[in-house]
């Protein structure tokens, strides 16, 4: 009996908030606490507490407020990332601006839901963030399909199928895998191999694919069709 509750409890997505509105900090805890698949492991407003917390708690899931302006705490966002390895970030964003909600996907984010959106919104995003896809807001979806239009496409055709037939499958397949929204210690277990020879991978893949970083190889992997869209 004892084995079975805490089994019960594990399969729980376990969620830390971080943003700086008390009243609305409670709120979206409370409301998130009401369903039984949820459990809040903490939430703060300090930053600096928060991350202590994060890297107590180890989380599955760490919602941050941010607004436009909040660059500096941005910046945070690795930081998250370096304290709880495992866990993911979904930003609650005021800012309807397509590279605010980039830049935050570049430094670690899996998921942006803007504020206007339903609570019924954010519990599919947080439960679709916490299987280890990746959450596109309508303003960072509208720039990807941009990215995507036909006459990008054929600008970029036969160059991109040089890189692309550059690619190994296995390359291919670390891909697809970053396509869902795997982290490279995910990654290494979904394919059975270390997360150095993941690394290596990347690197590898970086320099054919000439991208920067990860929001780019999405891009690119959605692009060409190396990866699908999350739905």
């Amino acid at each position: 009996m004892g084995t079975g509750v805490t089994a019960a409890a594990e399969e729980k997505i376990r969620i830390v908030v971080v943003e700086d509105y008390e009243l609305f900090r409670k709120g979206l805890c409370s409301l998130l606490s009401g369903r039984k698949d949820f459990e809040i492991a903490g939430d703060s407003g300090d930053w600096e507490q928060a991350l202590a917390m994060i890297r107590n708690e180890q989380p599955n899931i760490v919602i941050v407020g941010l607004a436009s302006g909040d660059s500096e705490k941005m910046d945070f966002l690795p930081q998250i990332t370096d304290a709880a390895e495992d866990s993911k970030i979904l930003v609650l964003s005021k800012a309807e601006d397509g590279d605010f909600h980039h830049k935050a996907v570049r430094l670690g984010a899996s998921g942006v839901v803007s504020h206007d959106k339903s609570a019924d919104m954010l519990v599919k995003a947080i439960v679709c963030v916490n299987r280890g896809e990746v959450w596109l807001d309508r303003f960072t979806t509208a720039s990807l399909l941009r990215e995507l239009s036909p006459r990008n496409r054929n600008e970029k055709q036969d160059p991109e199928e040089r890189k692309i037939a550059s690619l190994t499958e296995r390359e291919r397949e670390v891909i697809r895998q970053i396509g869902k929204g795997l982290k490279n210690r995910q990654i290494a277990e979904a394919l059975f191999i270390s997360e150095i020879t993941v690394h290596h991978h990347l690197t590898s893949i970086y320099s054919k694919l000439e991208v920067a970083d990860r929001f780019e190889l999405l891009i690119f992997a959605y692009r060409n069709r190396l990866a699908e869209i999350p739905r």
